[in-house]
């Protein structure tokens, strides 16, 4: 580890400077209200009596990992838990100095945060305006329309093409004077992947003055997903956002970062930067040194997501192609209403969205777990429920994977 230096000190000498001491405007804007408000309603069901049944509740609904964090990760967190009275940003700068090094990168084009949403609300906040809009695919992630919508940035969704990727060349054709393209890739929550040649179109033909905002989320579970950190070095107008939640199994965590040139991140900062939980940080730099969990996990996800969808494909229910811990299937009923059938069976499953009303959304669970859902799915499938019975609870917090919105 790095030789010690105040938080004061570790702010003011990368590019969180930019943003540490000029966070308050944050306040001011509508946006600052969107983490804090209260979401809808969610299905419940109530554990001691889906224990009793053996229904213990399989939660497949929120892109969670089923895992946790790694072996290496959790020792960490235990190593550094006694030190959490302090800011250490000491090893703030030595998480920031492993991922460079890794990425390719110089350290002042990351900046850490607490997971990835906020540095894509940032971003929607920085690049997107009344006269500048947002422009992204549909379905996908809608933090950042959420964000849109309360800044008044308008939105234009353009369809997935056929084969779930992102229509590139409709997205840059959506508005000549857009301040951002966003583009998940593997994209939330149908896990397909755009190619890189349509990454670089889009980079080529984007409006004049806008970025490309590239959320890679999901990347550590594709085999075949292009990053476009690269893009980054090259000083392009790309911001890449990542996060330990899904592979690294760190959701409740809370660690994720954003890579772009430092003037972009100099925008983005204005809007908000604080200390990272340093069992975050510890945990994070765990995994990033584990060489075989990327590899590991990623095989493990996709022999039970393929095994799945295979299974649903034959009994009749398109699913999207995905190389991610997610899919939508084509459940040919409103989607709120399976979700409480599958429900009544302890499992929970996700939501659709409005542009495919019959589509829901599917985690990848444990083996055990995936089991549960299929036999939950055939029984629903089939006009049964089970024995729970399902209530609603409200959330009142804002996920990285957008399930505030999810449920009514």
């Amino acid at each position: 580890m790095n030789m010690p230096f105040s938080r004061r000190q570790f702010l003011r000498n990368s590019a969180l400077a930019a943003g540490a001491s000029v966070g308050a405007p944050l306040l001011a804007l509508p946006g600052a209200a969107l983490a804090q408000r209260a979401g809808p309603a969610r299905l419940a069901v109530d554990p001691d009596a889906a224990a009793a049944l053996g229904l213990a509740p399989v939660m497949i609904n929120a892109n969670e990992n089923p895992l946790g964090p790694s072996e290496a990760a959790l020792k960490a967190i235990n190593g550094i838990a006694p030190q959490g009275g302090r800011y250490l940003g000491e090893l703030a700068q030595e998480l920031v100095q492993e991922l460079a090094t890794q990425l390719g990168l110089k350290p002042e084009h990351i900046v850490p945060y607490v997971g990835s949403t906020p540095p894509l609300q940032y971003t929607v906040m920085a690049f997107t305006s009344p006269s500048a809009s947002l422009v992204t695919a549909d379905p996908t992630f809608e933090a950042g329309w959420r964000v849109a919508e309360s800044t008044k940035a308008p939105v234009h969704k353009i369809p997935l093409r056929a084969d779930y990727s992102h229509d590139v060349q409709a997205m840059c054709a959506a508005d000549a004077g857009a301040g951002m393209l966003y583009l998940c890739n593997p994209n939330n929550p149908t896990g397909s992947i755009t190619t890189r040649k349509d990454i670089e179109y889009a980079l080529a033909h984007k409006p004049k003055g806008s970025i490309l905002v590239l959320d890679e989320a999901y990347i550590h579970l594709s085999p075949s997903a292009v990053s476009g950190v690269d893009l980054v070095a090259a000083g392009q107008d790309v911001v890449v956002l990542r996060t330990f939640s899904k592979l690294y199994g760190m959701a409740g965590i809370r660690l994720g970062y954003a890579a772009a040139r430092p003037d972009l991140l100099k925008k983005m900062t204005y809007f908000g930067i604080n200390a990272l939980p340093v069992t975050a940080m510890a945990a994070g730099l765990a995994s990033l040194r584990d060489p075989q969990l990327v590899p590991t996990r990623q095989r493990t996800n996709a022999v039970l997501r393929d095994e799945v969808t295979a299974w649903l494909t034959a009994q009749g229910h398109a699913c999207t192609t995905s190389e991610s811990n997610c899919f939508m299937v084509d459940v040919k009923r409103p989607a709120p209403e399976f979700m409480q059938a599958m429900a009544t069976y302890g499992v929970f499953v996700g939501r659709a969205w409005p542009v495919w009303p019959t589509w829901s959304r599917i985690t990848v669970g444990t083996a055990p777990e995936m089991a549960r859902f299929k036999d939950a799915f055939a029984k629903v499938m089939a006009g049964q429920r089970g024995p729970l019975p399902v209530k609603t609870a409200m959330l009142q917090d804002e996920r990285r994977d957008g399930s505030v919105t999810a449920y009514a």
